[in-house]
């Protein structure tokens, strides 16, 4: 397929500075050093060709010097939140990461961002975190930019992470506001985001917001002073607010040049068509199986082809509505009493879930997360089976590129489905 215009374009030169991937920050993740042998003594990760790999990357890239960049989002595009792929025992699944990239690429993706929350960054050491995003750099080879996740809710973290990210050959930084500390708007603005752009130069970063999974927000008027003091550094947001209001609010405040990008698959249209927004693009969960049709469906509306875009959205609509599934369920407690319950299993779980019932991937968790209820797997499975007898085409590409037989085949299997579920 050829490569489509990038939908949100930084264009820079890039670098990569030499850096020790064992030993630059302290994890708060797993409450030691980055160098710390803790993990890998319990066998879980072995991690040792990933240190290798990067320490080799270093310094071969050692003394190269950092040049200019700018930030220029077009009104366009799709990207990519990938998922992070581990095999059944938790350890990393680099070889299906790279299998999952190589099928972006292909179908035409406009962009790549990898350790973004889809990517369950909370469960990752930061070694991993940082071979994310080298692998995902290495394979876009400059055809498409990476937008790398860095946010943290310790300050000095994400300034580490953006600087690792930097070093890497990222296009940019992606932070999520400050999760389960909430810190005001005011504090945001000042003591994360202008503290990351003071510390790592000339990298755009893309502020997100998205109060529900955080419990805060950086709102409009402190974004817009944050783009209108710089915007080839800040050019842009990604909101996940669900609200419309607050999108135009950052639109009227932050003036014309701020870029404003879907964080929900099933608002984009909406977000782009509102002459109060005006949304240049997304990025994506859904795409992780759809590369190629969302990135359709966006070049279409941007090519004033409403009504091709709206079909194809009519034909993902199934599975638009499963970034996260809600299912009542009963508890039933020592004492025998019965109680009712409501189990929401958030993103990545639904689309992990499905990727894995087509064969893209394992359905490797780390805990906290697990598997879902097996009323919650049928409605994935559901909504797939619907997407493809809307459009058979949709679904296609991923039996071409991923051995296990047609998409029939992999629908059908009950017993693949079956073994998904929570037991």
């Amino acid at each position: 397929m050829a490569h489509r215009p990038f939908s949100l374009n930084f264009s820079q030169t890039r670098w990569i500075g030499g850096w020790d991937a064992a030993s630059r920050v302290t994890s708060r993740r797993c409450g030691a050093k980055v160098g710390s042998p803790s993990l890998l003594e319990r066998g879980r990760l072995h991690l040792e060709p990933i240190e290798r790999d990067c320490a080799a990357r270093a310094r071969k890239a050692s003394g190269t010097i950092p040049n200019s960049m700018t930030a220029n989002f077009q009104q366009a595009g799709a990207y990519t939140a990938l998922i992070t792929p581990f095999h059944l025992d938790g350890r990393l699944d680099l070889e299906r990461f790279r299998a999952l990239v190589a099928f972006q690429l292909k179908e035409g993706i406009d962009g790549l961002v990898p350790c973004g929350t889809t990517g369950e960054t909370p469960t990752l050491e930061w070694r991993e975190h940082d071979k994310l995003i080298e692998i995902a750099v290495e394979l876009s080879a400059g055809s498409r930019p990476v937008v790398a996740g860095c946010g943290s809710n310790s300050t000095e973290e994400a300034i580490d992470a953006t600087r690792r990210a930097k070093e890497l050959g990222v296009d940019a930084a992606l932070l999520v506001d400050c999760y389960y500390n909430g810190p005001s708007s005011l504090e945001l603005r000042e003591e994360y985001y202008q503290r990351i752009l003071d510390a790592v130069s000339e990298l755009p970063i893309v502020p997100y917001v998205i109060p529900g999974r955080t419990g805060c927000a950086l709102e409009a008027a402190d974004l817009a002073i944050l783009h209108l003091r710089a915007p080839e550094r800040v050019p842009a947001v990604k909101e996940a607010t669900g609200d419309l209001e607050r999108m135009r609010e950052d639109r009227a405040v932050a003036g014309e040049t701020l870029q404003i990008v879907s964080g929900d698959d099933d608002m984009t249209l909406r977000m782009m068509r509102d002459e109060g927004i005006r949304a240049s693009g997304v990025i994506s969960v859904m795409s992780n199986l759809f590369p190629g049709a969302i990135s359709r469906m966006l070049e279409l509306e941007r090519a004033g082809d409403s009504s091709g875009a709206d079909a194809l959205s009519e034909s993902l609509k199934p599975v638009f509505g499963l970034v996260g599934c809600a299912i009542e369920s009963e508890r039933v407690l020592p004492n025998g009493k019965r109680v009712k319950s409501v189990d929401r299993f958030r993103n990545p779980l639904p689309v992990k879930t499905m990727m894995a019932g087509l064969r893209m991937c394992e359905l490797g968790l780390r805990p906290p997360l697990g598997k879902m209820l097996a009323p919650a797997v049928e409605r994935c499975r559901e909504a797939l089976i619907e997407v493809n007898r809307r459009d058979s085409s949709l679904l296609a590409p991923i039996a071409e590129h991923f051995e296990g037989g047609t998409v029939e085949e992999r629908l059908a299997d009950d017993a693949r489905w079956a073994s998904l579920a929570r037991a």
